[in-house]
């Protein structure tokens, strides 16, 4: 059964997304992040090249020839759906739930604090807890007070 984190309290929800994947790929997790709008992918793609808290993360849209050996990737649709992007972790960045998160051993949810990202969220736990998923809750807002 899929295991589910919810961070939320994210000041920066692609910030958030990055480093999460960072912190995936040196744990030599394989990430699908799950960009459904053109122009979100871009702008994740855009951030992964210059992440600071591994320098660089190794990335490609699921599309790319070199998606088979590269330990990120970034996809929508269809595609996100596909065998070919099997991978350990889904990091969600969709406003509903992934309707293939099931396939992956771990998802991972971000919550922005603002009121749109706050009720999309609530929905989707809502969501996952009802079917039985057991979910983890992250509150970055408590994490950084804490130092």
């Amino acid at each position: 059964m899929t295991s589910i984190d919810f961070y939320f309290n994210a000041d920066d929800r692609l910030g958030v997304a990055c480093r999460l994947a960072g912190k995936a790929l040196q744990q030599r997790k394989r990430v699908l992040i799950y960009a459904p709008q053109h122009e979100l992918a871009e702008k994740i793609d855009r951030m992964l090249w210059t992440a600071k808290a591994v320098s660089f993360i190794p990335h490609c849209y699921a599309h790319d020839p070199l998606a088979a050996s590269t330990p990120v990737l970034i996809a929508a649709g269809e595609i996100a759906a596909s065998p070919e992007t099997a991978c350990e972790v889904l990091l969600n960045l969709s406003a509903d739930y992934p309707p293939f998160f099931e396939r992956h051993a771990r998802l991972l949810e971000i919550v922005a604090q603002d009121e749109a990202q706050v009720l999309a969220g609530r929905a989707r736990f809502k969501f996952y807890r009802d079917r039985g998923y057991p979910i983890r809750n992250h509150d970055l807002l408590a994490a950084e007070a804490r130092g």
